[in-house]
């Protein structure tokens, strides 16, 4: 039993880094409080060895997301491409760049 605590304490400890590093890229906080929780209960987890704190940091992250501190994932169209022109705008997708300067 103390090695699938010690899984799932390396699988949170892994979700942490790779939350750390899309704060790094993005700077959304929420991102970092997500880390942190997930970090903290994957270390209390190592350091006890107990099934609480995964589950109580779990929990904890699933709060912070229903507060809404999760970020926004941004519409992709068929290619990969971002749905969105250079300016923020959304893209005018049934007509031609010419046409749309007529309007």
């Amino acid at each position: 039993m103390v090695y699938v605590i010690y899984f799932f304490a390396a699988v949170f400890l892994l979700l942490a880094a790779g939350m750390f590093f899309a704060y790094y890229r993005t700077r959304h906080f929420g991102l970092f409080i997500m880390g942190v929780t997930y970090a903290a209960s994957g270390l209390l987890a190592f350091g006890l060895p107990h099934w609480w704190p995964l589950v109580t940091g779990f929990v904890l992250v699933w709060l912070l997301r229903m507060l809404g501190l999760e970020p926004q994932v941004e519409p992709r169209d068929e290619g990969g491409a971002e749905s969105r022109d250079e300016g923020g705008g959304m893209r005018d997708e049934g007509t031609s760049e010419n046409e749309a300067a007529k309007k």
